[in-house]
């Protein structure tokens, strides 16, 4: 061994210059905080830099262990975030295809949506943001914690078009036609993440800024709307799923998905919009209502959410802040969390994140964690609380 550092190699100009001939290359057109780096190559275009920061990211792996709907279950066939990323970027990216969009941003938007979601999904983000903001006066939410993961806690300078797609995806809100607004500068969108972070709901009135952006923003909804249906049969809170309306879009997931995808591109295709006709849109939303009515705030849920997940939320928050401004650098929050952060954030010359505001770095932190590691450091601190019980296999 002779202790010389590998360097990455290059194609030639050659052959280069012929590839990009051959494929009709064209510059994506990729905005980023530091454009000396993360230059794109034919190999590694500027999107698809985006897509492997967020895959090689350390919270990417936490998907693999944060609910979707359904918490402390023990079954394997029920849907992770790690799941859902990858349907919406498949439908999109099936949509995306024929509308002849850049697929590689919305792979990254698509894989990046949900980076930041708290454990125990919307539930556990609605029970951070109430002690957050009991806190701080500021509101916390999963999209714009997404961005805070990717572009602030480890700064992997990501382009902007794929951070407005991460922050303005908002599944919750539906609309009939997404026309993209114009794609402002760094410090406009600062701004903007900013109003999120102060102005109450702020953040569901966006609309992404590239077309990509709002196909994703739609796919999101396809894709959980007709598999929680399926999870809530899995999960034997619903019968199966011919209790809900069945019309032209459908109640199965499958044909859901189809009939979105067909209804989207008959109505977006050559436009500057993405759009849903009327009879499909009002569908759709009489879908996520019902899903709202025998699923989400259905007892065997809601009961787990409020009386199990909730208070555990508001103990472990105050017993984190504690042992932080304790500054005992023995305790959890130092161990496994700011030192965490600090090593993988050095490769990209961030500061010391102990700078950070002592409720950001325990939101930071309760954010990040997969539902078992929750449960585990709740248990850890607080051994005499009743035994979690998850529902069995069996």
């Amino acid at each position: 061994m002779d202790g010389k550092k590998a360097e990455y190699l290059s194609l030639s100009k050659e052959l280069t210059e012929k590839i990009k001939y051959d494929i009709n290359y064209k510059p994506s057109g990729e905005i980023r905080r530091d454009k000396e780096h993360d230059r794109a190559t034919l190999w590694r275009p500027a999107f698809v830099r985006d897509v492997e920061k967020i895959l090689h990211s350390p919270y990417y792996n936490r998907y693999c262990d944060k609910t979707q709907v359904f918490s402390l279950y023990k079954n394997d066939d029920l849907t992770r975030r790690s799941l859902h990323v990858q349907i919406v970027s498949r439908i999109a990216r099936n949509i995306g295809r024929i509308l002849g969009l850049d697929l590689d941003l919305i792979e990254a938007i698509s894989l990046g949506h949900d980076i930041g979601h708290t454990p125990f999904g919307h539930a556990g983000e609605k029970f951070l943001s109430e002690i957050y903001h009991s806190q701080t006066g500021r509101y916390f939410c999963h999209n714009v914690h997404s961005v805070r993961v990717l572009d602030k806690i480890f700064g992997y300078n990501i382009s902007l078009q794929t951070l407005d797609g991460i922050l303005c995806h908002n599944g919750e809100v539906e609309l009939d036609k997404y026309k993209p607004g114009s794609l402002a500068s760094f410090d406009e969108f600062d701004k903007t993440v900013e109003k999120c972070y102060t102005e109450k709901d702020f953040s569901s009135s966006l609309t992404p800024s590239t077309l990509e952006g709002c196909v994703v923003r739609i796919c999101d909804i396809i894709a959980y709307i007709g598999k929680d249906r399926q999870d809530a049969v899995r999960a034997k809170i619903i019968p199966d799923d011919d209790i809900f309306a069945a019309g032209l879009l459908g109640k199965f997931n499958a044909v859901i998905i189809n009939n979105m995808i067909v209804n989207i591109i008959e109505n977006s295709y050559g436009k500057d919009y993405i759009k849903i006709d009327k009879e499909i849109f009002d569908e759709l939303s009489k879908g996520k209502s019902e899903n709202y009515s025998y699923i989400y705030q259905s007892s065997a849920v809601a009961d787990i959410n409020q009386k199990i997940i909730s208070p555990m939320f508001t103990k472990l928050y105050f017993k984190l802040l504690s042992d932080l401004k304790s500054g005992i650098k023995n305790t959890l929050i130092y161990k496994q969390h700011i030192d965490f952060v600090n090593k993988n954030r050095k490769y990209y010359g961030a500061g010391d994140y102990l700078d950070t505001p002592p409720d950001d770095i325990v939101t930071d932190f309760i954010a990040s964690m997969t539902d078992d590691y929750f449960v585990d450091i709740f248990q850890h601190y607080f051994p005499k609380e009743k035994t979690i019980e998850y529902k069995p296999y069996f």
